[in-house]
């Protein structure tokens, strides 16, 4: 079964879905993540899921273009602007599953110890989705 995870600019929460879906249940499903466009790796979603045991920071950001050739049998949208703007899939069931983006808040943030707890937080929430995500299957 192969399962996307699509957001905006495929920096952090998908990818961190992603990690996070390939670390835990990655003998079962096969993951993949993608954003209506490419804004390439956060540096703090890498460094977080890190803390967490999962390196991200091989990963890539992708389009949806980039997977045509890969039927997906689920899309999660992870922000409402990717469920707004999810094209027109003709497979699979698209979910939305949304999570706050700790880029957006944290902007204009000093960097340090409490805008990292954001992507901390939002990184355990992630976490808990994908622990459970057969009851979205």
């Amino acid at each position: 079964m192969n399962i996307l995870f699509l957001c905006t600019g495929n920096s952090c929460r998908s990818q961190m879905a992603e990690g996070f879906g390939k670390h835990l249940k990655g003998q079962k499903y096969n993951f993949y993540s993608a954003g209506t466009k490419k804004h390439g790796l956060n540096p703090h979603a890498v460094a977080v899921m890190l803390e967490a045991g999962v390196d991200i920071s091989k990963q890539s950001s992708n389009t949806l273009d980039e997977f045509q050739d890969i039927k997906m049998d689920y899309i999660f949208t992870v922000c409402s602007d990717a469920n707004e703007n999810c094209p027109y899939y003709p497979y699979g069931k698209v979910i939305h599953v949304g999570f706050d983006d700790p880029p957006r808040l944290t902007q204009g943030m000093e960097q340090g110890p409490e805008m990292l707890d954001v992507y901390r937080r939002v990184r355990d929430e992630i976490k808990t989705f994908i622990e459970k995500i057969e009851s979205y299957l």
